[in-house]
Formats: C-alpha cells, structure tokens, sequence
C-alpha cells in the first residue's frame, strides 16, 4: 500500500513556499566547525550586542517564580505602558509573540485567496511569505537606490489591493521615507486598504517620522514595532501593533489567547522603561554604523548608508564571502533571499566584534 504524500493534500499555498531561514545559530557554527563557543561572533540578525537591559533580567527573573499561573491574557500592564509611551490608549495596542505575529493577524483578518499585497522589491521577506499563505499575491515595486518609492507604491494600487507594507528603516537595506514622502503616499491611499508601517528599528532614529498621527486620525493603519532589537529581547519573541480601536479589535479576534507569555511581558515592561540601556544601545549602534561605513569606504566596497543597526554591502560573492567568514567564525548574512547575490548585510556588534569582522572581511577579500 502506498503512503500518501502530505503534499498532495496539504493547503495549495503552502506547496511553492519557501520557508523563512534565519541567521545561523552561534552554537550550530561551533559544532559544525568544531570552534569554542566564545571564538565566534554573530553580526547576521541585528540583534542588540549589550543584550537585554538589566532591569529587564531582574524582572524576567521575579516572573519565572510564577510560571505555573498562565499569563495575563490581555497584557494590561503592558498595553498601557506601551500606550502611555506611545500617547495613545491601551486599546489602541495588540500584543504579539514578535512583530512578525502582528503581519499574520492583519493577514487573517484582511486577506483572502485572489488579494494582492504591495511591498518593496528588497523589503522584508516574510511579508511576501505571508501573504502566499493565505492565498495573495504580492506586488513588489522597485526601490531605486533601495529606498521605497512610495509614488510608485500609490501607483500600483488596484481595487484587489488589500494591505501594503512600508519598513521604516527598510530591512535589509537600512534606508528610510521622510515625513513628507509618508504624508503625500497617504493621501493617494483609498479607506480600504491597510497600510502596515514596519518599525523595528524606530528607537534607533534620531528623527523619526510620525506615523501614528494617522492612527489619532482614524485611517486604516497598523504600526508595527518590537522588542528585539534596541530592548535586546529577541529570544523572548515580544512585540505590538498600533491601530485605531476599531482596527485593533480585529485584530484582536485573530490573536491566540495567551500569545504573549508572563516572563516576556515582564521582561518588555522593564526594557520599555529602561531609557538608560536604550541610549547606550544606540551610542554603541551610531558609533558602529560610523565604523563600518569607514572602513567600507577605506577597502573601496559599495555600501548602501544605513539607518538602522545593519550595513548592507556590496562583496562581489555574498555566498562564498559568508561561507568563508562562516569558516573563520564570525557570521554574517547572505543576501541572495532578497534577490542580492552580491551582497551581504552585517549587524553592528560591539567595537571589538566590529574590528574583528573588519579584519576576516579583508582577508577574506584579499583570499
């Protein structure tokens, strides 16, 4: 008797999907190369090189006593805290386990087979892997220069249009729209099309624009942030959208109860309210980002000028450059995903892991 393949039953969507592959794992690079632990750095997922505030690892370690007592369900704590920062109200918040989780929220309340998603040519993947699951299309428009053409976006609005994604600093290309650019877009935008504004890298701004004017106004819009990057609680998977109450209660209906766990609601509260350990994080990410630029343009390497705490840059072979780095055991980010062969994009770590990658990046150039 045969076995049937799960394939040949499995959602249609599902069958051409590539799955998301995330930075290589420390230890996973060790094993393999038989390294120390300690030898290799990770420069590939962006993540806050300081770690995690040390309020949040107090708090985090209060919780853990009460882990037996399933978490608050509605976060209120939290919700009013990220409210309160954001001058809006707890109902204007959903928490989610990432940022990522609030993209497929808006997908299941939003989207249906035969919609279409507009997003940026080398604009964050998992918007486009997110909407193949749930039967969309995903209308990519050219970034000249990588940064979004928003007049381009607004152009390629049709009446299947359903949600359109802007990331502010764009990953993985760090650059950033501007006030003026967000405002004239969102004025071409028709009531029933949502516009999702991606910022995880928003603390990491000097000036950043101001989105969430629209949510007081009412338009139909989602602002997307997290903790893991400057809060340094990516191993936590804790983030929130921003919408108007009546966006947000939808929103709500699609959530999973209990998706924000106790120790990561904890730990976000006290990492919210440390903006001692925020500052820290983004003098050792400003003075990073400054490094690498520098030393780019010392080895005559094209760099796109970031935003961010990441440097996209142009290595010739992003495959065999982060395969040969890999060997040497600092990990980098290979590009090809984001249809850039010839890239790679690196986290700015602390000043020595910085130094360090500056100097395997060379030899392995000069290889």
């Amino acid at each position: 008797m045969r076995m049937s393949d799960p394939c040949e039953f499995s959602n249609p969507h599902l069958r051409d999907l590539v799955p998301y592959e995330p930075g290589k794992p420390i230890d996973d690079v060790a094993r393999e190369l038989g390294l120390e632990v300690d030898s290799v750095i990770k420069l590939a997922s962006n993540e806050n090189p300081l770690g995690p505030s040390p309020k949040a690892l107090e708090a985090m370690r209060e919780a853990v006593a009460d882990v037996n007592v399933y978490p608050d369900g509605g976060g209120w704590k939290l919700r009013n805290a990220i409210a309160r920062q954001s001058g809006l109200s707890m109902e204007n918040v959903v928490l989610g386990n990432g940022s990522n989780e609030i993209i497929e929220f808006v997908g299941h309340a939003f989207l249906k087979p035969g919609d279409e998603i507009i997003a940026a040519e080398h604009a964050f993947v998992v918007y486009k892997l997110m909407a193949t699951l749930f039967g969309a299309r995903t209308i990519e428009v050219n970034d000249p220069g990588f940064v979004h053409d928003l007049e381009g976006m607004a152009d390629a609005i049709t009446e299947r249009t359903r949600e359109i994604f802007i990331a502010n600093p764009n990953n993985p290309t760090g650059t950033m729209v501007c006030q003026d650019d967000i405002d004239r877009f969102m004025d071409r935008v028709p009531e029933g099309v949502i516009v999702i504004f991606d910022e995880a890298y928003y603390e990491f701004l000097d000036s950043p624009p101001d989105t969430i004017k629209y949510i007081r106004e009412g338009r139909n819009v989602v602002v997307m942030r997290t903790f893991s990057k400057i809060q340094g609680l990516a191993g936590l998977r804790i983030g929130y959208g921003l919408a108007a109450a009546n966006l947000a209660s939808v929103l709500q209906k699609t959530r999973q109860p209990f998706n924000a766990n106790s120790i990561a609601q904890a730990g976000a509260l006290a990492a919210l309210e440390d903006l001692e350990h925020q500052k820290k994080t983004k003098d050792v990410t400003d003075a990073g980002r400054v490094f690498f630029e520098d030393s780019f343009k010392e080895m005559g390497l094209e760099f796109v000028p970031s935003q961010a705490n990441f440097v996209l840059v142009k290595v010739g072979d992003g495959d065999g450059v982060f395969d040969a780095m890999l060997q040497r055991g600092v990990i980098v980010r290979a590009m090809r995903g984001y249809k850039l062969p010839d890239w790679v994009r690196i986290s700015i770590g602390t000043k020595n892991e910085n130094r360090r990658c500056i100097e395997v990046l060379k030899d392995v150039l000069l290889s």
